[in-house]
């Protein structure tokens, strides 16, 4: 397959929640991610507790056309989540489209944009280190 034949399809995964106003969080990052990144293909899913699930948002950026899925845990750390379940659960839904390729990126992790929203969060400004840079 060709960089040029591959539709991608972006699925972010968080937990699940039973409050609705979580799972509806990740819903305003997928249309933030969008409107950034101008894919079309971009869906949420949660790992449990709350639909759609892995399973079925794989299934919907199939349906709607992908070719590649990129899932990525929307988690800031490695654990037991997205270094096992989640790249699990991701490789029983793949089983049904063996032609379509598919991986699981790491967590969001340590990053100097991390870093600026807890700042930014706690109404501290950037350092003059940043400033300067």
């Amino acid at each position: 397959m060709t960089e040029a034949s591959t539709t991608i399809a972006l699925i972010l995964v968080d937990h699940g929640s039973r409050y609705s106003g979580a799972n509806e969080m990740l819903l305003e990052v997928v249309d933030m991610v969008k409107q950034l990144s101008g894919l079309h293909r971009v869906y949420p899913a949660h790992m449990e507790l709350a639909e759609p699930s892995i399973r079925q948002a794989f299934e919907t950026a199939v349906r709607d056309g992908a070719t590649s899925v990129v899932v990525h845990p929307y988690f800031l750390s490695p654990g037991r989540h997205s270094t096992n379940d989640i790249p699990r659960m991701v490789a029983e839904a793949a089983q049904a489209f063996p032609g379509v390729q598919h991986c699981v990126t790491a967590p969001l992790g340590v990053h100097p944009k991390i870093g600026e929203v807890v700042l930014e969060r706690a109404g501290v400004p950037v350092g003059p280190a940043k400033a300067h840079a």
